[in-house]
């Protein structure tokens, strides 16, 4: 739809002038040659801007600026004067106008800032519309998109939620896997039951074995108690196994006899267990590799890849930055009890042209930082990391007559994340979305660990 402006100019000539001007731009101009009878359209109509001739008798322009404030704080007034002068410059931009510009205006200075008045509208409206639909979402486990690609995932997540059966989720590191788990929890018919998640790369085998199925009591020095095992902790409802591709071969065969048995031995234990859970997995790794190479057994790959769903980057689905933006916002802000209510223009095209190598928590990252940082209710493009610019610059475009090794570009874009939390390995690694302990060995392999 295109703009709709109004223009007030007591000069006939004059109004004639710019109402052809504009008109020629493509934008519904309508054109009154009083102060009144441009103050009786404004109060009676929607105008994404309005153009106002400042000295006009009955109705100046200082009067049809403080009126459309009031009545459409959204629109944009640009003030037009063959009266210019430093002192009423300054009070129509101290009553908030757009813009000032003095007669005789050039053609092409009228075109760019109305265009840049419309703009600014355009955005403000977009803003005020993701607010309203980011409300929908509060208090809900729910994955927020308008992407094509996402919204026929969910739709698949959906129809096999209900199904029982088991489903490895695949993506990126911060794409939001746990979350899709936890969508199919709700939305399956064990919605009422637990939903247990664990990071399979963050323990040792035998730390795992004994969170996984428990043990009895006197399995080993200090086990003064039976443990339930988190497969009997999310009987009824859904186990959700994260960084699948980490776990060892002699955990996969245990796991594998749980899923073919429903039955589980607990460390130390004699007696078979039964257990109803369903199993979610997720991996940031190319399985089917790591199937060819042994790394991960096959008969376990068919048994989880009963249904697969991919999560694609975020860099796939930039529609979703301003959404997600102003999601975290409105979700950091409530959590840090800070009034900020909106994200500058400037601020959202930077976000909007960023590559975000670490996805979605990234992003929430960011916005938080930028929630913390500002003293007003707007986070503005100062507030975000300077870092953000230079990843983008060094990471994602390396030069084109030496491009680095995958190993290389790792360690690369590891380092600038350290550079980017001064160091703190624990923030660093969940921007990575990995665990310290896997942050430590691919700093210890590339020589960074010092």
């Amino acid at each position: 739809m295109n703009a709709r402006l109004l223009v007030i100019d007591d000069e006939a000539i004059a109004l004639r002038n710019l109402a052809h001007i504009l008109r020629k731009e493509g934008y519904e101009v309508v054109a009154r040659q009083s102060g009144p009878a441009g103050l009786k359209e404004l109060e009676q109509g929607h105008f994404d801007a309005v153009l106002t001739d400042l000295r006009m008798e009955k109705v100046d322009g200082m009067a049809i600026l403080l009126r459309a404030r009031e009545l459409l704080p959204e629109c944009e007034v640009i003030v037009i004067t063959g009266y210019a002068s430093l002192e009423s410059a300054i009070t129509a931009m101290k009553q908030g106008a757009f813009h000032y510009v003095a007669k005789p205006f050039r053609l092409d200075e009228v075109r760019q800032v109305v265009r840049a008045a419309v703009e600014l509208v355009r955005l403000k409206q977009e803003n005020r519309e993701l607010r309203r639909r980011i409300e929908g979402y509060q208090g809900q486990v729910n994955i927020i998109s308008q992407d094509m690609n996402m919204l026929r995932l969910l739709d698949t997540a959906r129809q096999i939620a209900p199904t029982d059966c088991n489903v490895l989720i695949g993506g990126e590191s911060g794409t939001g896997k746990e979350l899709l788990a936890r969508y199919l929890h709700l939305h399956s018919a064990r919605a009422a039951g637990p939903f247990v998640a664990i990071n399979c790369g963050a323990f040792q085998e035998e730390l795992l074995s004994n969170e996984l199925f428990g043990h009895e009591k006197g399995a080993f020095t200090g086990a003064d108690r039976v443990k339930r095992g988190l497969f009997e902790v999310a009987g009824g409802g859904t186990l959700f196994l994260d960084e699948i591709g980490e776990m060892s071969l002699s955990m996969q065969v245990k796991l594998l006899r749980v899923l073919q048995e429903r039955e589980l031995l607990r460390v130390g234990g004699t007696e078979p267990v039964k257990v109803d859970v369903r199993i979610i997995t997720a991996t940031n790794r190319d399985l089917p590799d790591s199937v060819e190479s042994g790394r991960f057994r096959s008969d376990l790959w068919f048994r989880l890849n009963v249904v697969s769903l991919v999560l694609p980057p975020l860099r796939e689905r930039r529609d979703d930055i301003p959404l997600l933006a102003y999601y975290f916002l409105r979700k950091h802000a409530l959590a840090m009890g800070r009034e900020v209510t909106d994200i500058a223009p400037e601020a959202m095209r930077l976000l909007s042209d960023y590559d975000w190598p670490g996805n979605v928590r990234e992003l929430a990252n960011v916005i938080e930082r930028g929630v913390a940082l500002t003293r007003d209710t707007l986070i503005e493009a100062r507030h975000l990391p300077e870092t953000l610019r230079e990843l983008k610059v060094h990471v994602l475009q390396p030069p084109s007559d030496e491009l680095p090794t995958l190993e290389e570009f790792e360690a690369g874009y590891i380092q600038r994340v350290l550079e980017y939390t001064s160091g703190n390995r624990s923030q660093a690694a969940e921007i990575l979305g990995i665990d310290r302990v896997s942050l430590w060995r691919k700093l210890k392999k590339s020589d960074l660990a010092s």
